[in-house]
């Protein structure tokens, strides 16, 4: 039979677990300064992502690809206006990708910065 020392331990452990694995950050993106509808510039407000990818309104696929700039910037430049909310999808260094849905509005306002619903 465990004692009540050991069991205690154990719960206290379980709870440190809990609480460092629970420590993450709202995930946003702010759009850059010079940005318009064909040249869209982003900064996440994590420095933990990756391999940025825009998927425009009504598309089917993630079929844009951000280019990684300088202080954690990531650039997109294309022939035409995309047809907006963009959903963004991404690498997260600790593993898998993340979808945010519908993150930049058309009409969007450079320097703005937009929530997204997920967390890092």
């Amino acid at each position: 039979m465990a004692s009540r020392s050991s069991i205690l331990l154990a719960a206290a452990a379980l709870a440190a677990l809990f609480a460092v694995g629970s420590c993450t950050t709202p995930l946003t993106f702010t759009v850059g300064k010079g940005s318009k509808p064909g040249h869209l510039i982003l900064t996440p407000n994590v420095a933990t992502i990756s391999d940025v990818e825009i998927k425009e309104h009504g598309g089917d696929d993630f079929s844009f690809s951000l280019k990684e700039g300088p202080k954690g910037t990531w650039t997109l430049d294309t022939k035409s206006p995309l047809k907006y909310p963009l959903c963004i999808r991404f690498a997260v260094k600790s593993g898998g990708y993340r979808i945010a849905d519908d993150v930049i509005p058309e009409g969007f306002k450079a320097g703005t910065t937009y929530k997204t619903t997920l967390s890092i």
